[in-house]
């Protein structure tokens, strides 16, 4: 009995043992372990000051390095060459802009005198332009003045003045619609085949002969004196109706128009004339048409 029960726990000692040393294995293997691990969670007083000294070493480097750039940075910018070309630039600066100002300017005065040239071109065009519209209005009204007969005629002893030449006159006649009426008539009748000049020269005969001392003093007296105006006497001079060029040759006449001088007075065709003692006792001054006019 005693010997069985010792069997017995002579297996389970060895199993205990057994059991002991596999703990003793398990524990040391773990202990093992922690102390590896504790040795990687350790300082390593060597490698991190190591560690420490790099970085502060590249920290002091860094700070010398940006020292001596800002060093650099300032000496260049204090050097006399940089003020130099400092003050250069900034001469240049206020040169470009001195001559930006002085080009906008001179851009600006040339502006000017354009508008005040255009200006100057465009009055002068507006002067000229009223200039010739009175000038065509005064020409106009001339023109319309000369196409009317006038109202009273201007002499000089010597000559028959234009309506403009009234302050020369030594004295003036009144014209009358019947005188008027008269003196187309007698160029009409004289004249009425003869070109325009012909026509106004008749009329200036009249006119010479009533400015004349040597003839009648008037239209009416001058046209009817005996034995002038072969119209007269034979009638014609009351038949004739004057056409529109012999009005407007009279009216010429009479605003001062000469188409022989003021000495003229008289005419005859030689073609026609049955009287030539004109032809041979006065002087010739002139031919239109088919009329010879003499002095």
């Amino acid at each position: 009995m005693d010997s069985k029960i010792l069997r017995q726990n002579r297996w389970v000692a060895l199993l205990v043992g057994v059991l002991f040393v596999s703990l003793s294995l398990i524990s040391l293997l773990g202990m093992q372990t922690n102390a590896r691990e504790g040795e990687n969670l350790q300082p390593n007083p060597q490698k991190n000051g190591a560690v420490l000294i790099s970085d502060e070493n590249q920290h002091i480097a860094e700070k010398d390095s940006a020292e001596q750039s800002d060093r650099v940075l300032t000496d260049a910018l204090t050097s006399k060459k940089f003020q130099e070309w400092k003050a250069n630039d900034v001469v240049l600066s206020l040169s470009e802009s001195g001559q930006k100002v002085n080009n906008f300017a001179i851009d600006t005065a040339n502006r000017i005198s354009e508008n005040k040239s255009e200006a100057a071109v465009k009055s002068e065009t507006a002067s000229q332009t009223k200039t010739k519209k009175q000038e065509g209005t005064n020409a106009v009204k001339t023109q319309a003045k000369s196409q009317q007969p006038p109202a009273k005629l201007y002499f000089t002893r010597t000559e028959t003045l234009t309506q403009d030449q009234k302050e020369k006159a030594t004295w003036e006649y009144t014209l009358s619609a019947e005188e008027l009426l008269l003196l187309h008539k007698i160029v009409m009748a004289e004249a009425e085949g003869e070109p325009y000049e012909g026509k106004v020269a008749v009329a200036n005969v009249v006119l010479n002969r009533l400015r004349s001392a040597n003839f009648p003093n008037t239209i009416r007296d001058v046209i009817y004196q005996k034995y002038q105006f072969s119209p007269v006497g034979n009638g014609r001079i009351d038949r004739v109706k004057p056409n529109e060029e012999t009005i407007k040759a009279v009216t010429a006449a009479l605003n001062g128009h000469k188409a022989v001088s003021d000495d003229t007075y008289f005419f005859l065709s030689l073609k026609l004339a049955e009287d030539l003692t004109v032809h041979h006792s006065r002087t010739f001054s002139k031919k239109i048409g088919n009329h010879s006019f003499y002095k």
